[in-house]
């Protein structure tokens, strides 16, 4: 029998003059994980905001995966008694 779970990734996206920050938030086993990822406009290129926002964004999901990662193989290896690496 199939399991459903379901878990919620919060984005605050902060713009201030050329540059976006974004922070992305999941609470996965009691845990709060939050990463961060940053967009600079140079200042020659046009005015795009959504471009600045995705950008950020999907650094801030990067390094969040990242660390969702970390946490994997922090979990195997305390039951396996050895490092481990996960792909991720």
């Amino acid at each position: 029998m199939a399991t459903s779970k379901g878990f919620t990734v919060s984005l605050d996206v902060i713009e201030e003059g050329n540059t976006t920050n974004a922070t992305a938030r999941l609470v996965i086993g009691g845990e709060e994980l939050a990463a961060t990822g940053k967009a600079q406009r140079n200042p020659d290129d046009p005015d795009r905001p959504m471009i600045g926002d995705e950008l950020a964004i999907a650094r801030a999901l990067l390094v969040l995966a990242r660390g969702l990662g970390h946490m994997v193989d922090e979990g195997i290896a305390a039951y396996e008694g050895h490092e481990v690496h996960v792909s991720i």
